[in-house]
């Protein structure tokens, strides 16, 4: 059949009925065929304004000659006036249940009675996923879309076409797109489903509005598709698969798999990239573990794999039970939800100081593992869900997400539930604790907190961060309960002393460490400021915060309005960033360690800023003595701000050795490599 992609027709210019009908019949030929290849094929050959004029060309002549409006009209998806009440559709022939199993001994029974009611050795399926949506059943009658309905009770279900025609993937009439002829009748059968991306957006729509979020997209959809209002209907954005056919007049079919790659030929949506023919059950099987590895990747849900036998005549052999095909099983994956009891709220104190209230609950079973504890997010979803201490909550865990709760089970509330108060201080140290006024967020801004101490300095030392190898989780913890550390300029002030009294320390392994704490000096001024753990700055922001301002302490005196205007950085991260570094108690004594940790040498500045002061890149400088002017850490500083390195050692790469007062044996070692030597006098006029 051939048909204009883009017909250009001049309404104005149609000179009567019949003219117009066939400009009419025409448009709404190409915009099934556009329909066809964006939905179907997932390849459309013309832009969406393109599209768009087709629509409003149709939509001109309908309005021109009211009489050619017709119910399969493009024009008619969005849906008529709200109706009273669903009404019921008998089906035809009944919309049968799958039988479910969870355990592959089951899968390997269903299996053995299909080869055995055969007589076969081996029997051929067609996988294919099952989709978590509202199954429906569709009647096309000589290729126009006539009836929608649910699946209901199996043998009646609820009438749903003014619904479903808003859903643009369904066609309103069906065409020969791939050359085979459509049946004078068709009974098609699929699934209703919301996006995961859509069903998100909906939930953050409605607690803005105040409403209940929907526990899972299956309810959404579900929700969407039996509103009384099309209108509402069409604004859900709801999609379809297309898995069978129950009845199909005209045409023939030998097997499923040729069922599922024929629907797209008349421009209906079938998942077939995620569907597989099998050779027998072990096949099948291995397709349902690759299914289930890919789930989360899925822009949908899905809850299972349903194995179907291929051959149609063997369906009709192995008949049907009393509810369900003795032809078809679907295997289910692990449950991702599951109701328990929330037993209490506990605060738990993150590295940067957030508070997070934290679910404790009856243990129960999801997705094949236990969970006693989930995520309430911040003080703010508490309140916006509803979460009474004591409720029955719905749980979700998602792949290897950490488990959450949805939402309360308020029908099964006894009124014995209990209100869960915010506090007002550390549950640890007992400081008060800052809040914001959305209460999204809730901070302890004090760094001595001992559920901070610990997870802050193992953040500071981290690989990302200075790269102190030697100290690692035990470590920390040793230092910390050994008063060693108490902050991260304590690190920079050990002494081999305080770690040969620590147990598993030897002089050797005590001076090893601390070479590797002054070597972590000279790590760039990003890594620095990561190692810092300001609330939300990770690596690549802190790259971007120290090419932007060159220097601590233009970032230290930046405005919010400032920090806002880089590319990446929202309100709250600029928020954080502010704060820590600001004039309340909290800010000031974090100034006060950065000073410390500048005098210890730390890398303060890009070299981009220090190239601007002098230019001593690619210079090694090695300090002995005691310097009358500035301590050795101060005079690193110095060095390392205009490009250079500093080193704890003379080597064949030390270009000047600085000597002070009491010098050490580095003199000597400088003295016989030929290094060039300088006493404070020379190394403050090199400066100058």
């Amino acid at each position: 059949m051939k048909r204009e992609r883009k017909p250009e027709i001049d309404v104005e210019s149609l000179k009567g009925p019949k003219e117009a009908q066939k400009a009419a019949k025409t448009l709404r030929d190409s915009i099934g065929f556009h329909n066809y290849r964006y939905y179907v094929l997932d390849s459309p050959v013309i832009s969406d304004p393109e599209y768009d004029r087709l629509l409003e060309t149709l939509s001109l002549i309908e309005e021109k000659f009211p009489e050619l409006k017709t119910p399969d009209s493009p024009t008619q998806r969005v849906g008529g006036e709200p109706k009273s009440e669903l009404g019921l559709i008998v089906h035809s022939i009944p919309m049968v249940s799958l039988k479910t199993v969870y355990d592959e001994r089951e899968v390997h029974a269903f299996d053995r009675t299909c080869r055995e009611t055969l007589g076969s050795e081996a029997v051929a399926y067609v996988a294919e996923p099952k989709f978590d949506g509202l199954a429906v059943e569709l009647i096309y009658d000589e290729g126009v879309l006539v009836e929608a309905s649910t699946r209901g009770d199996g043998k009646t279900g609820e009438d749903v076409l003014a619904n479903v025609i808003t859903i643009k993937e369904v066609p309103l009439n069906i065409q020969p797109f791939g050359g085979e002829p459509i049946p004078r009748r068709l009974t098609v059968r699929g699934e209703v489903y919301m996006s995961i991306e859509t069903f998100h957006a909906l939930n953050r729509q409605r607690a803005k509005a105040g409403e209940q979020a929907f526990a899972n997209p299956r309810n959404a959809a579900a929700g969407a598709l039996r509103q009384l209002d099309p209108k509402v209907t069409a604004e859900r954005e709801l999609q379809i698969f297309l898995y069978g056919v129950a009845e199909a007049r005209g045409v023939k079919f030998e097997t499923h798999w040729e069922v599922l790659h024929t629907l797209p030929k008349w421009g209906l949506k079938v998942n077939t990239s995620l569907s597989k023919k099998c050779k027998g059950i072990e096949d099948a099987l291995k397709f349902y573990r690759e299914v289930e590895r890919k789930r989360d990747g899925l822009p949908y849900e899905i809850d299972g794999v349903v194995f179907k036998v291929d051959n149609l005549s063997q369906q009709e052999t192995l008949g049907m039970r009393a509810r369900d095909p003795r032809w078809a099983v679907a295997y289910k994956f692990k449950p991702r939800q599951a109701t328990t009891k929330l037993r209490g709220i506990t605060v738990q104190v993150g590295r940067t100081g957030r508070l997070t209230p934290v679910a404790e609950l009856e243990p129960v079973q999801i997705g094949g593992v236990e969970v006693s504890r989930a995520t309430l997010h911040n003080f703010s979803e508490v309140e916006r869900k509803g979460v009474l201490i004591g409720d029955t909550v719905l749980l979700e865990r998602a792949g290897d997400v950490i488990p959450q709760v949805v939402m309360p089970v308020e029908a099964v509330r006894d009124g014995s539930e209990k209100k869960f108060r915010i506090p007002k201080d550390c549950p640890v140290c007992g400081e008060r604790i800052f809040i914001s006024e959305d209460k999204k967020t809730a901070t302890c801004n004090n760094l001595s907190c001992p559920a901070q101490l610990r997870r802050s300095i193992g953040h500071f030392v981290s690989k990302s961060g200075m790269d102190i190898v030697g100290i690692g989780k035990k470590r920390v913890d040793q230092l910390v309960d050994a008063g060693v550390v108490t902050d991260f300029p304590s690190i920079y002030e050990i002494e081999a002393e305080d770690l040969v009294r620590l147990e598993g320390f030897a002089e050797r392994g005590a001076a090893a460490l601390i070479e590797q704490i002054n070597a972590s000096k000279s790590r760039p001024f990003d890594r620095v400021l990561f190692a810092l753990g300001i609330a939300g700055v990770g690596l690549q922001t802190a790259r971007v915060l120290a090419n932007q301002f060159e220097s601590i302490d233009r970032l230290m005196n930046a405005e919010r309005r400032e920090l806002e205007g880089i590319e990446g950085i929202g309100p709250e991260l600029a928020g954080n960033i502010v704060r820590y570094f600001g004039l309340s108690h909290f800010g000031q004594r974090n100034r006060g360690m950065i000073a410390r940790l500048r005098r210890h040498g730390l890398t303060m500045s890009t070299r981009k800023a220090a190239s601007k002061k002098g230019d001593l890149a690619g210079k090694t400088f090695v300090f002995t003595g005691s310097l009358s002017k500035w301590s050795r850490s101060e005079a690193s500083r110095l060095v390392e701000e205009r490009g250079a390195s500093t080193s704890t050692s003379v080597s064949s790469k030390t270009d000047y050795v600085v000597v002070g007062d009491n010098p050490g044996s580095k003199l000597v070692q400088a003295r016989k490599s030929g290094v060039t030597i300088l006493d404070e006098g020379e190394f403050s006029r090199m400066l100058d």
